[in-house]
């Protein structure tokens, strides 16, 4: 990647959640709550870990924002050894997805207005990494181009998946045959069977909420979809280096208001989306235990956990048969 746009690359880590589904299996493995990202399932890092390195492989470590919820901070410390150039925001409370990608992005801006923000969920397993990061790399040099799009990698589906986000690939941007570039037509949160059954006959990607956008762009289109909230993160600016900055970060969250970036802000303003169709890479939300061994099933790797957490006998993720001959998670 060019030297000059690689300077202008900040990365997100989003590490804020709490295991959500996951928790009763985690409590049955470990004995104790531990959020997921936390988790080592296989080999010795956890996916906040490789999360970290993935992120550091694209930009500088002291452009990389991580986001951990404060009640975590001691989790996430462990594993930020050597990792502790960048900046670690602690969020008081979980406040959904909008308010902690909006969080870091008002520290990116304080440094770098012009910013190139790169976000990543830490809770994701992608394999290959390289195959992968090729794919991050073509979003940002995608935005470079089409610097008013927020640009999301997606995946193609193998199945219905309920709680997976969808979307819906529009026209071709581009003349590429290797990545190609698209815009998208409608995004889906969570959808019902048969809403998830007409988006994969109509050639959805699951969304792997990793986006590529210029922090500019993302400001401006919080300000259209969620006001509220950013004035909040406005005061926040002004506050950020000085003694009164972590009561001015307590006093926002006091009354931050709960939005979903994906349903409260992407899902309104399509026309400002594309996406990149990731190929030959397995990727996975690791939100259902079944989920993460069948993922290390194929690849052919033991998880480090018993398979009697699952706390059933394990097997292939439950399916419904759908309208087309697909399967649906249930």
């Amino acid at each position: 990647m060019d030297s000059r746009m690689s300077n202008r690359i900040w990365s997100i880590v989003q590490a804020g959640g709490d295991g959500g589904g996951i928790r009763p299996f985690i409590q049955r493995w470990l004995g104790r709550p531990k959020p997921k990202q936390y988790c080592a399932f296989v080999g010795g890092r956890s996916p906040f870990q490789h999360t970290l390195d993935r992120a550091a492989r694209l930009c500088q470590q002291e452009r990389i924002v991580t986001v951990i919820a404060r009640e975590h901070q001691r989790e996430a410390w462990s594993q930020l050894d050597g990792r502790s150039d960048g900046t670690v925001l602690l969020q008081p409370k979980n406040c959904e997805t909008a308010a902690g990608i909006y969080l870091a992005l008002t520290y990116v801006r304080a440094r770098d207005p012009k910013a190139t923000v790169v976000s990543y969920p830490s809770d994701h397993f992608v394999y290959p990494e390289d195959r992968f990061l090729d794919s991050v790399q073509r979003a940002v040099w995608t935005v470079e181009w089409l610097p008013d799009r927020l640009v999301f990698l997606g995946v193609s589906p193998d199945r219905l998946e309920l709680d997976y986000g969808w979307i819906m690939p529009g026209e071709r941007l581009d003349g590429s045959t290797t990545y190609q570039i698209k815009a998208v037509d409608g995004i889906l949160e969570k959808p019902t069977a048969a809403q998830a059954d007409t988006a994969l006959a109509g050639g959805a990607l699951w969304n792997t909420s990793v986006l590529v956008a210029k922090g500019e762009r993302l400001w401006e289109l919080g300000w259209q979809c969620f006001p509220d909230l950013m004035r909040l993160f406005e005061g926040l600016s002004g506050a950020i280096g000085t003694p009164q900055e972590e009561k001015a970060l307590d006093a926002i969250y006091r009354e931050m208001p709960a939005y979903n970036f994906s349903s409260d802000l992407v899902q309104r303003v399509p026309e400002h989306v594309a996406v990149i169709e990731v190929t030959g890479v397995l990727w996975s939300d690791w939100g259902k235990p079944e989920r993460i061994a069948n993922t290390l099933r194929q690849i052919g790797r033991q998880p480090v956990f018993p398979l009697e957490c699952l706390g059933r006998p394990f097997a292939p993720i439950p399916t419904l048969q759908s309208g087309n001959g697909m399967t649906v998670q249930a």
